[in-house]
């Protein structure tokens, strides 16, 4: 069945920031105002001429990250299950509005109580949670990576690069950063990833710009990456700015963007799945799939060690120094490999 051309929509919105709080209570009442502000946003989206079928919400948009609190401190003050309070909250808007809602925040799972992810979602119209992420490239907090035996047996390789398929066509989402890891969505697009979801908080620069450029064209992906406003979220003084939500199409062209940085629901484009995939059948020099010999580079992948499997099973962690023994495995295994020398000074 032909999947009808659908509009998506950022939301560009500020965050305040949770880890200011010294209470739960007080941490509540930051993720309430962030919900209030998020939900207020969306309806404006819906509410006018060109009302979206999905919109995505930043990064870290209902708890801020955060920074140096501690991890069992965290846990306690605003982390939260999925589905749960936040997600239940977006389900009555889901619901109301008849729309997909993407977004993200920290979450805890009863299987490793100890602990916490940076989880990504996406809520259909049924208000149900149809996709969760649970952010791989980190070196602040547990990674599904950091204890991938454990992770693998209890949701397999569906739980760690999942995509749903639906009647907008076939959805991923990750945040922020892993824009940067070419592998995670050249996984994600071989998985049958039409439309990649980016909740972001990250500082508006050329590079950022440029990465998802390039994950898009390169996997011949729609992107949808919806950054913060304001000041970014891990700059305390707000010097690092956010802002340049946009929509790439396949092409790798943008077919919206704001240059700015203040709160706005303007980012807003179709996406046309079935133009995606006539692009990806065609033979000429434009399809870049058809090309693509991944045999060659076998492997160089399946033959490289550098961050180390599993580095956390054995005990969980409580604050960011507590990785220090896996990140200097990771760099003694850099020099193994050749990537970094040791005879030459900085």
């Amino acid at each position: 069945m032909a999947i009808t051309s659908w509009r998506a929509t950022c939301i560009q919105m500020k965050s305040l920031v949770a880890s200011d709080a010294t209470s739960r209570e007080e941490a509540t009442a930051i993720i309430e105002a962030n919900l209030a502000n998020a939900i207020g946003k969306i309806e404006l989206a819906c509410a006018s001429p060109t009302p979206p079928r999905l919109v995505v919400l930043p990064e870290f948009v209902f708890q801020g990250p955060p920074r140096a609190t501690p991890v069992s401190a965290w846990i306690e003050r605003a982390c939260a299950p999925i589905p749960g309070p936040i997600t239940e909250r977006l389900a009555e808007v889901a619901v109301r509005l008849g729309i997909y809602i993407a977004g993200n925040h920290f979450e805890v799972d009863a299987q490793w109580p100890d602990r916490y992810f940076n989880s990504s979602l996406l809520l259909d119209p049924k208000g149900e949670v149809i996709l969760r992420y649970r952010r791989i490239n980190t070196a602040s907090w547990t990674s599904p990576h950091d204890i991938l035996s454990q992770y693998r047996a209890a949701y397999g390789e569906d739980g760690i690069f999942p995509v749903v398929d639906t009647e907008l066509g076939r959805l991923a989402i990750f945040p922020c950063g892993e824009v940067l890891v070419p592998e995670l969505s050249r996984v994600l697009m071989m998985r049958g990833a039409e439309v990649l979801l980016h909740p972001s908080n990250e500082p508006a620069n050329r590079r950022s710009d440029a990465a998802k450029i390039c994950r898009a064209a390169e996997n011949m992906c729609y992107l949808i990456s919806a950054n913060v406003a304001g000041g970014i979220g891990f700059s305390s003084n707000g010097a690092e700015r956010g802002g340049h939500s946009q929509i790439v199409d396949y092409n790798g062209d943008f077919i919206a963007f704001d240059d700015g940085e203040d709160e706005s629901v303007a980012t807003s484009a179709m996406i046309d799945v079935e133009a995606l995939q006539a692009a990806r059948r065609d033979t000429g020099m434009g399809n870049g799939l058809l090309r693509s010999r991944f045999e060659m580079y076998r492997g160089y992948y399946g033959a490289a060690e550098f961050y180390p499997p599993d580095g956390l099973a054995e005990k969980s962690i409580e604050t960011a120094a507590d990785l220090s023994p896996v990140h200097e495995r990771a760099i003694a295994n850099l020099i193994r490999a050749g990537v970094l020398r040791t005879d030459r000074k900085s």
